[in-house]
């Protein structure tokens, strides 16, 4: 592991520890026992920190691995939308962390965006309509493990988390079926 891993995995660490508030360099540079200055040889700025932090967080397609071959276009959406919180929910303040960027700069993230509008696509959308969608999906995703996280601890428990996963579902379904009932017929 290079020492710039070892410093966004420390700044991983200590979100999950501390929060996204209470993220400082100051107290990542204490933590790896160096100066402050010291991380930007890694990081130009906490900017370019928090995004690299994003990429991290954000990366990597369904953790089942690829959808089969069969799946639908609605399948596959439900399939990353269920990732993409998972992933959010995985450190401290994570969805907002995300949040806070503009849009992930790592080609990865791209390319997986580029890849899921092309299944909307699959529903007959054009290329607007698919992005309007994909973006719709990730916005609530997102928004709603912000939520999640802001009303409970971290990590969450066991069966409170059965009980947001299930009105997960339930408004992700809604947001699906909009997508299904604009699509040409």
């Amino acid at each position: 592991m290079s020492r710039r891993d070892e410093v966004l995995h420390a700044a991983l660490d200590l979100l999950d520890e501390v929060g996204l508030d209470a993220l400082t360099t100051r107290r990542l540079a204490e933590r790896l026992g160096v100066q402050p200055g010291a991380l930007y040889r890694h990081f130009p700025s906490k900017r370019a920190l928090l995004t690299a932090m994003i990429g991290e967080v954000t990366a990597g397609g369904p953790a089942a691995g690829p959808p089969p071959a069969d799946a639908t276009w609605d399948e596959i959406l439900r399939a990353v939308a269920l990732e993409y919180r998972n992933r959010l929910l995985r450190h401290r303040d994570g969805a907002r962390l995300v949040a806070t960027g503009v849009r992930p700069e790592q080609e990865a993230a791209q390319a997986g965006w580029r890849w899921t509008v092309s299944v909307v696509r699959g529903a007959g959308l054009d290329e607007a309509g698919a992005m309007l969608a994909v973006d719709t999906v990730f916005a609530y995703a997102n928004g709603f493990a912000i939520e999640e996280q802001a009303r409970g601890g971290f990590p969450p428990v066991p069966a409170e988390r059965a009980e947001r996963d299930a009105v997960f579902h339930a408004g992700l379904d809604l947001i699906i079926a909009g997508i299904t009932a604009t699509a040409p017929a």
